[in-house]
């Protein structure tokens, strides 16, 4: 995690702090567990960075930064440290912080003051692994912001969000689970959202990062899906 990263949606990683506990299904087998695990550290003890956390203030070069890649930034632990960290982002309007959540309904009391429709340099975005976990993107929808996201990894059944796309998400990423106990994501699943995607005018981006498996994630120029890759940003 740092100033690069091998996210291909993404430019950096920042961490603020790290750590965090499970939610839902799409949790069972995080890497950000596995990984923690390996450097001897508890994965489920959420502790603010020593090192990284005003990281982005040194980065004079406007990145794309995925925001908390090893927690949640709406993790109820990290209360007493997020408007340090709107701070940070407040002061960097050159970067692009893309925040994800699987806690979308703490997103509109943990907003910074001033928040009003949604700070240019903030995308927010929510985790949906199954079509019972769109609740997400019906609280996202409430919240004002410059972009709004979906990703859908680890894909882990087909979902319908054709009702939002049109009107509340401007982009879609989509990825099967990797990692040891890799649950298969079907090739079907991922295209009817790339199909949704396409049928809105003037169309959501599709991002398809990886198709998911055990020794191999498939990604990068594997991810292939009907003879081409997906690599949409929005704009």
């Amino acid at each position: 995690m740092g100033e690069r990263s091998a996210i291909e949606w993404t430019d950096a990683t920042w961490n603020p702090w790290h750590g965090c506990t499970k939610v839902s299904p799409g949790c069972k087998h995080c890497y950000m567990y596995r990984e923690k695990k390996q450097y001897g550290q508890n994965p489920a003890l959420v502790v603010r960075s020593k090192t990284t956390f005003t990281g982005p203030l040194k980065w004079r070069e406007p990145k794309r930064i995925f925001t908390c890649s090893w927690s949640d930034w709406f993790h109820e632990t990290a209360d007493a440290w997020r408007p340090e960290a709107w701070d940070v982002i407040r002061h960097t309007p050159q970067h692009t912080y893309l925040i994800l959540t699987k806690r979308a309904e703490r997103i509109r009391h943990c907003l910074p003051p001033l928040w009003g429709k949604g700070w240019p340099n903030v995308w927010l975005g929510v985790s949906v692994e199954t079509q019972e976990y769109c609740w997400r993107i019906e609280e996202l929808a409430q919240i004002p912001a410059a972009m709004r996201f979906v990703s859908a990894e680890p894909l882990l059944g087909p979902l319908d969000l054709s009702g939002w796309l049109a009107t509340a998400i401007d982009w879609v990423i989509v990825g099967g689970e990797s990692g040891p106990k890799a649950r298969p994501m079907d090739l079907h699943w991922a295209r009817l959202l790339r199909d949704q995607c396409l049928q809105v005018e003037p169309g959501v981006a599709f991002f398809l990062k990886q198709l998911g498996g055990i020794a191999d994630k498939r990604g990068g120029e594997q991810a292939v899906l009907d003879g081409r890759r997906w690599t949409e940003l929005p704009v």
